[in-house]
């Protein structure tokens, strides 16, 4: 039945053939769909883009819930697919047991290493399967950015964050987002505190990644500890920091996740102070180009601020409020970063 849902897309030719390519894509979403705003929108645009360019077709599945993802794999199998891209650690053992099944296909997982854990925590370099290519990002050294911003930009001196659930991929953005502001107070000497994070997967979580009440609520329990800063990280639970910040009346800023939210959710634009950005699209698209000319290569892919796989985005509606300082002191942090002299941790770094 996964085989007779799968769509066919990407039949634009463009100036490199006339007529297809015998290279057929397929990506497979997690739980929130390719129109999330988020990681399945960015890396299903990576694989349309990848496609164009070599006037391939491309297949998609777009799954509701884990018992979708076995299914499917099995349906692209089917389908012939030569590459098939999955969405999220939470895909990580149903790809690494249908990558082990079908040697002959390339596959892609983004958000886990595909090596011995299934919540994305382990790295050591090489996946389980040698036809699998992780592609990771280290967001750590991104949220770090944005953390030291939000310590210079809150008027109340309290900023926070809340999860989805204490996932590697979730917490290793509240995590560099603490450091950021930690490094910011330290070196100001400034008192900034953070809400909804501790560290060692003490925090704040909503326990899913649904835009519902309890991310509503979540939302609600940060802004009335003062925070005039946010920082949701989930896909959608954002959408539940909306209502808090609009119901609450008070002047507060929202900091988005993985693709810029004023671009990618226009009711962000009067809140959003900037967005932690993992280029999921870029990576996915050259992963795939590479694949269809013939030049797959399994070696896991890191983002670092280094190779421009993270960043922040442009502060927008903010840039008349932030300090005449900040853009300089968060071209030195960025640097610092790089060249190691400004240590940011994460279960990335080895």
């Amino acid at each position: 039945m996964a085989s007779a849902t799968l769509a066919a897309c990407g039949d634009a030719p463009d100036e490199k053939a006339e007529e297809k390519i015998d290279f057929l894509p397929c990506i497979l979403s997690d739980a929130g769909g390719f129109d999330d705003k988020s990681f399945n929108q960015l890396s299903y645009e990576g694989v349309e883009d990848a496609a164009k360019e070599l006037n391939a077709e491309f297949r998609e599945f777009q799954s509701t819930n884990e018992n979708d993802y076995d299914g499917a794999l099995e349906g692209f199998v089917a389908e012939g697919c030569d590459m098939i891209v999955t969405v999220g650690f939470a895909l990580a053992a149903a790809t690494k047991k249908s990558a082990a099944a079908n040697p002959e296909i390339e596959y892609v997982l983004i958000d886990d290493a595909a090596d011995g854990g299934e919540d994305g925590a382990t790295f050591d370099g090489q996946a389980d399967e040698p036809n699998i290519k992780p592609l990771l990002y280290n967001t750590a050294e991104a949220a770090f950015l944005a953390g030291y911003a939000a310590a210079d930009y809150t008027k109340t001196g309290t900023v926070g964050t809340y999860g989805g659930m204490p996932f590697p991929t979730v917490t290793i953005f509240m995590d560099g987002f603490k450091q950021g502001v930690d490094y910011y107070a330290k070196e100001k000497g400034k008192a900034v505190k953070v809400v909804g994070w501790e560290g060692n997967d003490k925090g704040v979580f909503t326990g899913g990644f649904d835009a519902n009440e309890k991310a509503t609520n979540t939302a609600k329990q940060i802004l009335d500890q003062g925070a005039d800063v946010i920082l949701p990280v989930g896909g959608p639970i954002y959408q539940g920091a909306l209502t808090a910040i609009d119901e609450s009346g008070k002047d507060i800023a929202l900091i988005g996740v993985d693709a810029d939210f004023y671009d990618t959710d226009p009711n962000t634009q009067d809140v959003v102070f900037t967005s932690i950005l993992k280029n999921m699209k870029i990576s996915v698209y050259e992963t795939v180009l590479a694949a269809g000319d013939g030049d797959f290569d399994a070696s896991p892919y890191v983002g670092t601020l280094e190779n421009d796989g993270v960043g922040i985005a442009e502060f927008h509606n903010f840039d008349s409020k932030i300090s005449d300082t900040l853009a300089d002191e968060l071209a030195s942090v960025r640097a610092g970063i790089i060249d190691g002299s400004i240590p940011v941790t994460s279960y990335l770094v080895q």
